[in-house]
């Protein structure tokens, strides 16, 4: 694959990534069916990757490993199932926005749990996210759905706050496709109890946009981003990957006509240009655990 490539294919995995809150709106079933079925199929999309990639090597996992795995699954589930209820709640644009609030969240939790020390220009990031997220909100009355919607992307994103740096703690000794594969496994498992009687009710149409959510914003996007990464640098991948809400407002604003206002369009560019400095300044991450993060949403 030569950089060309691997920027082609990094795109196009932030386009799939982008639009998962747009199939999480065309499916009719609740968050809990859809982050089942999400999870389901990105087992068998996934698995069918490791088959078929020379250069994927299954780590034998230990004890710690499986904790870290289940934890990070419990977190991925709780993630997802907040996220799509913003989706219900509030549209693909606000949920995706109020997603994107968690660099400012990770930049907050290792200076609280790894006594790091807050440098300045994560201050300024924490600053842009916070005045973003107020742009975004159209009101602050909680009996309002776009409210109600934006503090369960919040929550989504603090969700995956957590849930990124388990995945950093793990990163150098599992596989991102073997960490991907267990995780989703995870969510399956632990959302079964709860889909299985509503399964019956879902609708074939649904269970397509479920497939296509499963197959190609997960599985597929994060084969693109692991393959990419043999060529591209982390930072570079990192950077591509805050483009995901660009993707998804535009396509929420074509199919849904969720056309968002000029205060909501100045909240997300801040939030945006946040998380592409962020990503700049981010030299310390690894490929694996951008790729591991890049499978988490």
């Amino acid at each position: 694959m030569t950089p060309r490539t691997a920027l082609g294919a990094l795109h196009i995995g932030a386009l799939m990534f982008g639009l998962t809150g747009v199939f999480g709106k065309l499916a009719a079933a609740s968050p809990t069916i859809i982050v089942f079925g999400r999870a389901a199929f990105a087992v068998l999309a996934l698995a069918f990757f490791a088959r078929f990639a020379s250069n994927t090597r299954w780590q034998k996992l230990e004890a710690v490993d499986w904790r870290r795995l289940l934890l990070s699954g419990l977190l991925l589930a709780g993630h997802w199932v907040s996220f799509f209820v913003a989706v219900k709640v509030a549209g693909v644009a606000i949920a995706t926005l109020g997603f994107a609030s968690f660099p400012a969240f990770t930049v907050i939790l290792e200076g609280l749990i790894f006594r790091e020390r807050i440098r300045a220009n994560e201050i300024v990031l924490v600053t842009l996210v916070s005045i973003g997220l107020v742009l975004v909100t159209p009101d602050f009355d909680l009996a309002s759905g776009a409210t109600t919607g934006l503090l369960w992307a919040i929550a989504s994103g603090l969700l995956f706050s957590l849930l990124s740096l388990a995945n950093r703690a793990s990163s150098a000794r599992i596989a991102p496709v073997q960490a991907a594969l267990c995780q989703n496994v995870v969510v399956a498992l632990c959302l079964l109890p709860m889909a299985a009687p509503q399964l019956s009710e879902v609708r074939a149409l649904d269970w397509l946009w479920i497939a296509l959510l499963g197959v190609f914003c997960t599985g597929v996007a994060h084969s693109l981003f692991v393959a990419s990464l043999a060529v591209i640098k982390a930072r570079t991948a990192a950077v591509v990957f805050a483009l995901e809400p660009v993707y998804g407002i535009t396509i929420a604003w074509l199919l849904f006509n969720e056309q968002p206002t000029l205060r909501m369009l100045l909240g997300g560019a801040l939030i945006i240009v946040a998380i592409v400095v962020s990503s700049r300044f981010a030299g310390g991450s690894s490929k694996k655990a951008v790729a591991v993060e890049a499978a988490s949403h």
